[in-house]
């Protein structure tokens, strides 16, 4: 795939008020208030993307709030059977990605209070 190309389309499914999505991985941010409220379960292969930093992911997200849909495009060339990522919005404050965290962006995010970590 070339920078710029779709690599997949999807819709969003709103989930219940009251939902918790700091403890299921698979469970989008769908908003951009902070602390989050709104939650979403994402069509196709996209909930199975790994992260990176932003500067590594070859992938990017382009999330239509309003409309309840996404597209990912291409962030680079992605060779044949390379893994898809992107970066998580809330890889910094969600509780069920703080050991994937400190993996990506080592222990200084990892201790980043937790005010500073919701305005990323």
């Amino acid at each position: 795939m070339i920078p710029g190309e779709l690599v997949e389309k999807g819709l969003m499914r709103r989930l219940p008020d009251g939902f918790d999505g700091n403890t299921c991985t698979y469970i989008f941010t769908w908003s951009k208030e902070r602390p989050n409220k709104v939650w979403g379960m994402g069509s196709g292969c996209a909930p199975y993307y790994n992260t990176a930093h932003t500067e590594e992911a070859n992938t990017k997200m382009v999330r239509t709030f309003d409309e309840d849909r996404f597209e990912i495009y291409a962030a680079r060339d992605i060779e044949a059977d390379e893994e898809l990522t992107h970066t998580y919005i809330s890889l910094e404050w969600r509780k069920c990605f703080s050991e994937l965290n400190t993996i990506i962006n080592g222990e200084q995010s990892a201790t980043k209070p937790a005010a500073e970590a919701e305005a990323a």
